[in-house]
């Protein structure tokens, strides 16, 4: 992920005429929402964020690829939530907590930021509740840091919970530690769980210290918008964080949740005996999200043939989302050599292209082969059967003929027989639109850039380019910025301010990138320039990705020099050399990719990175990504870098075919530890085709029309 960010960021990467903001109004406007979580039992999101009663978690779970967004204000607290649901028996997600009473040395309020894990332990049947263990706050400064073991039960339109909670969840302190009799460490819980300076995973606190017990009820009216809640909580409010005891009358709370619509969803309530509280929610269904499109309408496959195989390219680029590269003519086989440029699915272009290629090709071709490659790196290669395609659509009922007959694999050899078209590289290509980066939920409050970014790209031939981006800020308020960071290392990303700040006008990218092939399963690249804001120099990789393995190794290794803030082709003094070995693992469960990084970092620390993602089959992709370091205390507040990701395709959300993404970024502060390069290319994801994926299943999804 890109380490460009400002402290707390949710940075939004895309190409220009990606606006951020317009990207959250389409998600939300999609047809293919959290269908009917608003307003339904058992599915509310509580106060802190995840599903729940109010202030106390319940054992459900949100439909798989839900994210929730939530605001909720119980005074003396503001929480801001956003939690993800990537398995049917995982919930996770961070909150960010504004305490109104309390301030720091720098702001005027106290704003503490959290993870939140739940794991379902059990799954409802007739006569077991759902039973869930989950950790709040845990990798934060744990100031409301808790664990919990909770059953749900349903009875027609009531809903039960009962769970028991420890620290912030277990301060009523009903009992002693159940688990003393294991071992006496139990019985007491430290007060320092989150360390010295927060951010450190508080293992030596969990499970230790009294329980309390917590539940609750709701009941679906007969109204169906409608829940009501009742909630007894294990938090008396006598040992609150920061020393902001708050007085309780009672320790039963309740409340109501209306959805307003299938997804909006708001919360009102009446928590410890004397003080209201009032929250909204929004859910999106990730694993759902999708458009239906207004492409161009296939290709007639049996109309005239056109004038020469050069007007067929210009088809096969409009119409099918290939950028040709030659069309070849071997005995019985056609051949089409060219990179995706428009749909996500490989299928979708060449059941599209299969149209178009039977209209012009003679009766003597009895197969289209599509020999895919992107950067001049070769990919693989899909062959059909052209009586099959052609049958297929136009009747339903020839499909699996289709599907048995069509195969996919490795191929390196450059085409033979008859060359009938071969195209020069793009020689220039470029596009001008608005970006957003932006800033939420750090101390210094939200911050923004409105930029116009100016992208250009020159293809010098086929395995080299030229690529530049300038980037002009219309609107910001980054006066706002404060370093704050507590660290000794070199100020290798802690600078962002000043980046941001000191020049309207800066050059973000220009470099030159050149690929070569080394064998069948190996891969290479090399890149010098202004490599991205903040960096300059040159570097290169090397990839082994063989052909639909579950498996790649990679391998960088880059010289840098620091830029002047001013984002022109000065240099500043701080030069370093910093490269990974990553290896990338599909790990067939739950479609987790797990990637996992060794190597030296921008400061010079050294160290490993975690990074574990899910992609749904809408082709977003949400992930979460840790990494540690031996700068140990050096590192600064928090101990260890460690943030989420959202990686949302822009097919999902519109209405015209793209392989373009948005990239959304969360982590709780830019530091200098653990800073990687933001390189702007990667083998990995340039030969991502090398792997099959959802290729047979997409089958029956393709533009059979």
């Amino acid at each position: 992920m890109s380490s460009k960010h400002l402290r707390a960021n949710s940075r939004v990467n895309c190409r220009p005429l990606a606006h951020p903001g317009a990207l959250l109004l389409a998600a939300m406007a999609s047809p293919a929402l959290a269908d009917g979580l608003a307003g339904e039992l058992g599915t509310g999101q509580s106060d802190f964020g995840g599903v729940g009663l109010m202030q106390t978690p319940s054992a459900r779970m949100a439909p798989i690829g839900s994210m929730m967004v939530g605001f909720s204000r119980t005074s003396p607290y503001r929480r801001y939530s956003l939690f993800f649901q990537p398995a049917e028996w995982l919930e996770g997600g961070f909150r960010y907590v504004e305490v109104e009473d309390r301030g720091s040395e720098l702001f005027d309020r106290y704003l503490d930021k959290g993870f939140d894990i739940k794991l379902r332990l059990l799954e409802e049947s007739r006569y077991w509740p759902q039973l869930a263990l989950g950790l709040r706050d845990v990798g934060g400064t744990t100031l409301f840091g808790s664990e919990y073991l909770v059953a749900s039960k349903r009875w027609y339109d009531l809903d039960f919970s009962l769970g028991l909670g420890w620290g912030y969840l277990g301060n009523a302190a009903d009992a002693d530690s159940p688990l003393g009799w294991a071992h006496d460490r139990f019985d007491e819980r430290p007060d320092d769980a989150g360390g010295d300076q927060g951010g450190e995973f508080a293992l030596d606190a969990l499970f230790r210290g009294p329980v309390a017990v917590f539940g609750g009820v709701e009941y679906q009216t007969p109204w169906d918008p409608l829940v009501l809640q009742l909630e007894y909580e294990g938090n008396d409010y006598a040992n609150e964080p920061l020393a902001n005891d708050q007085e309780q009358e009672s320790r039963f709370n309740y409340g109501a949740r209306l959805g307003l619509t299938d997804n909006l969803e708001v919360r009102a309530g009446w928590q410890r005996g004397d003080t209201a509280m009032a929250g909204v929610s929004y859910a999106i269904d990730l694993a759902g999200l999708g458009q239906v499109k207004r492409d161009p309408p296939p290709a007639d496959p049996q109309a005239a043939p056109r004038e020469n195989w050069a007007a067929v390219s210009q088809e096969l680029q409009d119409n099918a989302g290939i950028a040709v590269s030659s069309i070849s003519r071997d005995g019985r086989d056609l051949t089409v050599t060219g990179e995706p440029v428009t749909y996500p699915s490989l299928m979708h272009s060449e059941v599209r292209a299969g149209r178009i290629l039977n209209a012009q090709a003679d009766d003597g071709v009895e197969r289209f082969r599509f020999r895919w490659e992107n950067r001049g790196l070769s990919l693989r290669e899909d062959v059909h059967d052209r009586r099959a395609l052609v049958a297929a659509t136009r009747s339903t009922d020839s499909e699996d003929d289709h599907l048995y007959g069509l195969y996919a694999h490795a191929e390196l050899r450059e085409p033979r027989g008859e060359v009938l078209y071969e195209a020069q590289p793009r020689r220039f290509d470029w596009s001008l639109g608005p970006r957003l980066d932006q800033n939420f939920g750090g101390p210094d409050g939200y911050l923004y850039r409105l930029m116009a970014v100016l992208d250009a790209e020159y293809r010098t031939d086929r395995h080299g380019w030229f690529s530049g981006q300038v980037a002009w800020t219309a609107f910001d308020n980054l006066d706002d910025y404060d370093y704050i960071a507590d660290s000794e290392l070199p100020r290798v990303r802690t600078y962002i301010g000043d980046y941001l700040a000191e020049s309207s006008l800066g050059i973000e990218n220009l470099q030159y990138t050149r690929t070569a092939q080394l064998g069948e399963d190996w891969y290479a690249m090399g890149y010098g320039g202004l490599l991205e804001m903040m960096y300059a120099g040159a570097g290169g990789e090397l990839l082994y990705h063989p052909f639909d393995s579950p498996v790649a190794l990679g391998l960088d290794v880059n010289w840098v020099r620091q830029r002047d803030f001013e984002q022109g082709f000065e240099l500043r003094d701080y030069d370093a050399w910093t490269g990974h070995l990553t290896g990338y693992v599909d790990t067939g469960i739950e479609d987790v990719l797990a990637k996992f990084s060794v190597g030296r970092y921008l400061a010079g620390d050294v160290g490993t990175t975690l990074d574990l993602s899910r992609e749904f089959n809408s082709g977003v992709r949400i992930g979460a990504w840790g990494t540690w370091t031996d700068a140990d205390d050096d590192f600064g507040e928090g101990g260890f870098d460690k943030g989420l990701y959202l990686s949302i395709p822009f097919d999902a959300m519109f209405t015209r075919s793209s392989r373009d993404r948005a990239d959304i970024a969360w982590r709780p502060l830019t530091r200098d530890g653990g800073a990687t390069l933001d390189r702007r290319y990667s083998l990995y994801g340039i030969t991502e085709e090398r792997d099959l994926g959802r290729y047979w299943q997409e089958h029956k999804s393709a533009a059979w029309e």
